[in-house]
């Protein structure tokens, strides 16, 4: 079946912006900002946990094609239940109600000045009915929100750098790509990508779609992931270029909350490239950045727990139903509440996500049960130093640490990952498959 352009386009921008929420539009530039000199190297280590990662994640699911219980299956189905109810309660619990967050501190408050819990609340309101008419979502923010987004962040960045003195500040990173990577993290984009992955994957099952053939909707998925991927790495550098390079125009109150050095840098960016106009514009970005990220969310998690019983309706109401009211919940915290909660649980789950999307594109041959039950098991046992470091650091746990590559950065568990799937690769019997 030859795929049509018009699908592919609506997957393309329905993908990118169910990706690009708060986190997505606010860290980049303070990161920009933050690195001076340096920020190439930021980008290039922000791109991997931002963009390489998630996108590598879109593959996996043109692959496999099924939820994200399939992701763990491999290790064991009572790991991958736990898994999924894991990612998806965090999904509704951090990065969701984060996206009421930022649309209030940014957009909201300053116009009208209304409580968190009124713009929660209507936010979530909207979410819940697009949510409900989810065989409508690909369409609706495929062929109408994206598009918008898409030409007003372009607008900033272009008219940003063009207009700016291209100098930069002095770079505040010991380790430039170390913290690109972690601040991507942040994103969430990782655990998006086999979040709103199966999100597609459901969509494209409507006869609206036109898609029905295994091969044809893996060509789609994987086709709109690279455009998805290509159009977050153009916006995600831009951004990091246009922080460093407004580095020496505009001056942040250090004083100031992260989440509100964030919002005050964006806001100036967009005064300084557009005019008074871009505060407008900031806005109305921001909110449907956000909006559409919700979502996604609430999407994926209302049809896995829908597919935990039996494909019942029933659950999935009441799931986007339960997914919207935590929202109002969480969401009356603020912006940068909400990510010093997150960077411990991203610390322990981020890592084994990464591991499983990049062992699910793997052929079978090579990444075995075995293999997935090994590599996630060190994985998890590597992660466990860098979440206990954060909550409670001590001088013991650091001279232990002291002795694992990496450690310091946060992200001790890569080397033994890595080498636990090299050893079981190469000593697995090689005349039988090892299960």
């Amino acid at each position: 079946m030859n795929i049509q352009r018009k699908e592919l386009l609506v997957t393309s921008f329905a993908l990118f912006s169910l990706f690009f929420g708060a986190g997505n539009l606010l860290l980049p530039p303070l990161l920009g900002y933050n690195a001076g000199d340096d920020w190439f190297w930021v980008a290039i280590g922000f791109m991997i946990t931002a963009v390489v990662i998630p996108i590598i994640g879109i593959l996996a699911h043109a692959r496999l094609q099924g939820t994200l219980y399939d992701f763990g299956k491999k290790v064991s189905p009572t790991f991958s239940l736990v898994y999924c109810i894991l990612i998806y309660i965090i999904a509704v619990a951090i990065p969701s109600p984060r996206t009421a967050a930022a649309t209030h501190e940014i957009a909201i408050h300053p116009a009208f000045g209304t409580s968190p819990l009124l713009t929660s609340a209507i936010y979530f309101a909207f979410v819940l009915v697009f949510v409900l008419n989810r065989s409508k979502i690909l369409n609706l923010i495929g062929k109408f929100l994206t598009p918008f987004i898409v030409l007003m962040l372009l607008a900033v960045i272009g008219i940003g750098l063009f207009s700016s003195e291209f100098t930069t500040g002095i770079a505040q990173f010991e380790a430039p790509l170390v913290s690109g990577i972690l601040e991507g993290y942040q994103t969430f984009d990782a655990i998006g990508a086999v979040v709103v992955g199966a999100v597609i994957i459901v969509s494209l099952n409507f006869k609206n779609m036109e898609v029905e053939q295994y091969s044809s909707k893996r060509i789609l998925i994987r086709k709109s992931g690279f455009i998805a991927g290509f159009g977050l790495f153009i916006i995600y550098a831009g951004l990091i270029a246009v922080g460093a390079y407004y580095s020496s125009e505009i001056s942040i109150n250090a004083e100031l909350s992260n989440d509100m050095q964030r919002a005050n840098l964006l806001r100036d960016i967009s005064i300084k490239s557009l005019g008074e106009f871009g505060n407008t514009v900031l806005s109305i970005l921001i909110s449907l950045a956000c909006f559409t990220t919700a979502v996604g969310i609430i999407a994926g998690a209302s049809d896995y727990f829908k597919g935990l019983f039996n494909n019942s309706q029933t659950v999935f109401v009441v799931t986007a139903i339960f997914g919207c009211i935590l929202g109002v919940v969480v969401g009356q915290l603020n912006f940068n509440s909400i990510i010093m909660v997150a960077i411990p649980v991203l610390l322990f789950i981020y890592p084994i996500t990464i591991v499983l999307i990049l062992l699910n594109v793997l052929p079978e041959k090579i990444a075995t049960s075995l293999v997935f039950r090994a590599v996630v098991l060190v994985t998890f046992l590597f992660s466990i130093p860098d979440v206990i470091g954060f909550l409670s650091p001590s001088e013991g746990l650091a001279e232990l640490t002291s002795y694992i590559p990496f450690a310091k950065h946060s992200l001790g568990w890569v080397l033994p990952a890595f080498l636990t799937f090299v050893i079981i690769f190469l000593v697995k019997p090689k005349n039988k498959s090892v299960e």
